[in-house]
């Protein structure tokens, strides 16, 4: 292999454009000093306006006091590998970024770079949800299935186990996409009577088929259990908003009739009763 000049002159200022990671330098005032076209593309904002406002303020609330150590850290010179936060876009949806930032004292400086990893995080929570319902669904079978139709169950079970063995990567851009879709029609539709698999193949153009290839393709799981991970998920986002006082109200925005059963499976779920979160 040749080995590169020392003398090369590289164009620097093209890679910060190009890249698609999130890059940017920070003063130890906690204002951005440069941004990569990325980050304000990823957060929504135009580059005045992430300039105007302190970094904080994109922070979501939940993340700031933590955030606010490892920037004093960084300002004391100690460099920052691998941080999680979560910063609010301007349209209000939730992004996760992974940070590796570097200090530089002698101009009151930090050089960052953050990657993107929501679809991950989004992918950990389906996995978890799932993982779940599965439980749910095996003990029900358990005390009112037959032994051998358990023992179907417990064979369906493990292979959806290797199926999700196999997704631990994250998916390709087309299948973030794809899913992005199958969320964004299922979370406009929830609280819809006609909301079923014949909508969704209608509404992303697929045979019910087709659908539920792809699904079990990207995360080993059904199009059925996708659509019931996604409705407690708009319940607990709908909880957390702090804009409603009923069960009622919850249970219908996530498309459940019946509030009895709802809360069982949110407490199932989420370890604790709606009740109290209310």
């Amino acid at each position: 292999m040749e080995k590169l000049s020392s003398k090369v002159v590289f164009d620097l200022e093209y890679f910060f454009e190009v890249t698609p990671d999130l890059l940017c330098i920070a003063g130890f005032d906690g204002y951005f000093k440069k941004i990569n076209p990325t980050v304000a593309k990823t957060l929504g904002y135009t580059n005045e306006e992430l300039f105007a406002l302190p970094i904080s303020s994109f922070i979501h609330p939940d993340d700031q006091h933590l955030t606010g150590l490892k920037q004093a850290a960084l300002v004391e010179g100690q460099s920052l590998l691998n941080f999680e936060n979560r910063y609010i876009t301007k349209d209000g949806a939730i992004i996760w970024l992974l940070w590796t930032s570097v200090p530089i004292k002698r101009d009151s400086l930090i050089f960052a770079i953050a990657k993107d990893i929501t679809y991950r995080k989004q992918l950990e929570e389906y996995d978890r949800i799932s993982s779940i319902l599965g439980m749910i669904e095996n003990d029900h079978q358990k005390r009112f299935k037959t032994p051998q139709k358990r023992e179907l169950s417990s064979h369906l079970m493990s292979s959806a186990i290797d199926k999700r063995k196999k997704t631990e990567e994250e998916p390709s851009q087309s299948d973030q996409f794809w899913l992005n879709n199958f969320e964004t029609l299922v979370r406009k539709n929830a609280s819809k009577a006609n909301l079923n698999l014949n909508f969704i193949s209608d509404g992303l153009a697929l045979s019910q088929r087709q659908l539920f290839r792809r699904v079990d393709q990207i995360l080993g799981i059904t199009p059925n259990k996708l659509v019931r991970i996604i409705r407690l998920q708009l319940a607990w986002e709908a909880i957390a908003s702090g804009k409603y006082r009923t069960i009622k109200e919850i249970s219908n925005i996530a498309g459940y009739n019946s509030r009895s059963h709802f809360s069982k499976l949110f407490k199932e779920v989420y370890g604790i009763h709606v009740t109290e979160l209310l």
